[in-house]
């Protein structure tokens, strides 16, 4: 007489459960599971037979991939964890646009300084256009190419031409102000960076949320730009040298927090970005100094 399963009816009994068929988990499809630690996300993947079969059984081959985002974890976030990488991370950039700094300030000396290298720029208009083109060039090739501004040493190369271009662009420019004017703006440069760097790290303040303002207030520097072009009034000049420090000022406080990181988590750069971290301070020390090197030679 055969026995009645679960559900009444009357059929013949299930076959005997036999581990080495089912695994260690049971009859049921091993699922991996998730550990959620500071800033680190680990997957546990099940062990047992069921870990070589293929999708067409219904059970995982290998675990799934981890995305950060479904646990509110960046990859930024996560790659700047540990504290060790963002500091020497924050070194690197600093130590790098040291040196860039160093040697503009030593080509722009050579322009005032060195009577021959004077008289040639004095001379030759179209240097000035020539090195103008060549940074922004150079510009586009370090912004667009992730492989060249990764890689080293061609990243340290392509950032040091960058570097003495742009110092001989400046250096061209200085010779048509006064060595004095020229030395105040440097002194200038320097008072409103070392404080803008100091308040960014002490403010609360997150200016990386402001992005998007910045980027429509270039542009319509920009367009101010052609105005003061077109009317070649000496007060439109003052009053966009103004502005202009103003916005490149802003810039220097977001890409300082877009470098120091910690609560600024609107936008973040990778550890391997340092490149292009320096390269944007440099361009925002440089164009604060030829702005307040022109609001100085207007004024005097």
């Amino acid at each position: 007489m055969d026995k009645t399963n679960s559900s009444g009816d009357h059929g013949p009994r299930p076959p005997p459960y036999n581990a080495q068929d089912y695994g260690p988990q049971g009859p049921y499809p091993a699922v991996p599971s998730y550990q959620v630690g500071k800033g680190n996300i680990s997957v546990v993947s099940p062990a047992g037979p069921y870990d070589n079969r293929t999708a067409g059984d219904g059970h995982f081959t290998e675990a799934p991939p981890v995305d950060y985002e479904d646990f509110g974890i960046s990859e930024d976030e996560n790659c700047f964890s540990d504290g060790g990488v963002r500091r020497a991370f924050i070194r690197k950039v600093y130590l790098t646009l040291m040196m860039q700094l160093l040697v503009t300030v030593g080509i722009i000396c050579a322009f005032l300084y060195w009577e021959p290298l004077r008289e040639f720029a004095w001379s030759s208009s179209w240097f000035t256009s020539v090195m103008m083109v060549c940074v922004f060039v150079l510009i586009l090739a370090l912004s667009c190419c992730d492989n060249l501004r990764r890689r080293v040493p061609l990243n340290f190369i392509a950032l040091g031409l960058f570097t003495v271009v742009e110092g001989l662009m400046l250096g061209s420019v200085a010779v048509f102000f006064e060595a004095e004017a020229v030395m105040w703006a440097v002194g200038a440069t320097a008072l409103v960076s070392f404080s803008l760097t100091v308040f960014a790290m002490q403010s609360k303040v997150d200016f990386t949320a402001a992005y998007g303002c910045l980027w429509v207030f270039f542009w319509t520097m920009m367009s101010f730009a052609l105005l003061c072009g077109i009317m070649r009034s000496q007060y439109l000049y003052i009053t966009y040298a103004c502005l202009g420090t103003l916005l490149f000022s802003l810039y220097l406080v977001m890409d300082t927090q877009l470098i120091l990181g910690g609560k600024h988590k609107k936008y973040s750069l990778s550890a391997e970005e340092y490149i292009f971290a320096a390269l944007n301070l440099y361009l925002d020390v440089t164009s604060l100094f030829l702005l307040l090197l022109q609001l100085i030679g207007l004024c005097r």
